[in-house]
């Protein structure tokens, strides 16, 4: 996870780096991992979403990324927003049975 123990600034800093890489070179493949979906750059093309080791949802980043998938991987009511290309979560309570 590169972006454990950054800052705000830092952390968007390393968001845009990846991103420019990711635009100016789209023959590399990326691979991020992370529990924080505003750590996606807005290159990303697809997700794997996982749950206790196991995969939940695979595919394009906007068929992944949606609240009831992510509701069903972190067992809490997630309310997911995109906005300028970047994506963010809003956890609510916890969901029952999970």
């Amino acid at each position: 996870e590169p972006f454990n123990a950054l800052d705000l600034p830092s952390r968007e800093d390393l968001v845009e780096a990846m991103h420019q890489l990711a635009e100016g070179r789209p023959q590399l493949a990326t691979v991020t991992v992370t529990h924080h979906l505003e750590e996606l750059f807005p290159a990303v093309s697809h997700a794997l979403l996982l749950r206790e080791g196991r995969v939940l949802s695979r595919g394009a980043v906007a068929e992944v990324l949606t609240d009831s998938l992510l509701t069903a991987c972190f067992g809490r009511d997630i309310t997911v927003a995109r906005r300028d290309g970047r994506w963010s979560a809003y956890s609510g309570r916890r969901v029952s049975g999970t």
